[in-house]
């Protein structure tokens, strides 16, 4: 059999994370340092490998129940090779060293067992019950896979800059934990649950201090998020007790 799909065929590499193609990742396990991984991410597998619901500690499904923010996760262990995937998103490994990351757990793919994950708030700067972020805060030393709707922007944010860094708030992926960080509304307090003027912007994260946030090209999450029956506002990355129903003009009780 001929065909140019065969210029697809498997990568070999020696890394125990490594992207496949742009939109795969592929995983190797020895036996030892399970991987968790989002649930039915797995798209192909060989050799001797299970996949076993990741129990939550009682901390984790309080926090979940409150905030809407957690993960749904898949132990992946054994001997063998993994390849994950989510509704071809573009995938990149990130090393989680001491300082950590904070990143929204709609676009993590896969993480490595042995870092530790909890929800954190981000306050907006009105003081408004409901309107903050919710994310995930994951410490200790590994990797992380995530993802972004197409090619992701990484911007730097150094103490020097005469302005702090903004990113909208629905296309933040993920910032360094070391970096300052508050939820603002560039309008008048009477006109914070409106986008801004008739330009269509609204909630946007400010950064300060010394680190990195990723930005991908796209304010909406992957269609697997949205709520049936809440229309396009239940699409927006600001957790469910966030902000993505304010930015269409819907308070959230």
């Amino acid at each position: 059999m001929q065909s140019p799909l065969f210029a697809h065929s498997e990568q070999q590499t020696q890394e125990r994370y490594a992207v496949q193609n742009p939109q795969m990742l592929r995983v190797t396990l020895e036996g030892h340092d399970d991987i968790l991984a989002r649930k039915g991410a797995m798209v192909a597998y060989q050799g001797l490998v299970e996949f076993d619901g990741e129990i939550q500690t009682s901390g984790q499904r309080r926090a979940r129940a409150s905030t809407g923010e957690g993960l749904d996760l898949m132990r992946c262990h054994g001997q063998g090779t993994v390849y994950l995937a989510n509704l071809a998103q573009y995938i990149h490994v990130v090393e989680v060293e001491q300082d950590g990351l904070t990143v929204d757990s709609s676009y993590v793919l896969a993480l490595d067992s042995s870092l530790s994950h909890q929800v954190v708030a981000v306050d907006s700067q009105y003081g408004i019950s409901g309107s903050g972020k919710y994310q995930l805060n994951i410490t200790g030393r590994g990797k992380v896979a995530l993802m972004t709707s197409g090619q992701p922007l990484m911007l730097q944010v150094t103490p020097d800059r005469y302005v702090n860094v903004n990113a909208d708030a629905d296309a933040i992926v993920a910032w360094s934990n070391g970096l300052r960080v508050q939820m603002q509304a560039q309008t008048h307090s009477s006109g914070v649950w409106r986008r801004r003027g008739n330009t269509g912007e609204g909630w946007e994260l400010s950064f300060m201090g010394q680190g990195y946030a990723l930005v991908q090209p796209s304010e909406l999450l992957p269609p697997q998020n949205a709520v049936i029956g809440q229309g396009l506002g239940a699409q927006y990355g600001m957790g469910q007790q966030g902000a993505r129903g304010q930015n269409q003009g819907n308070v959230w009780s």
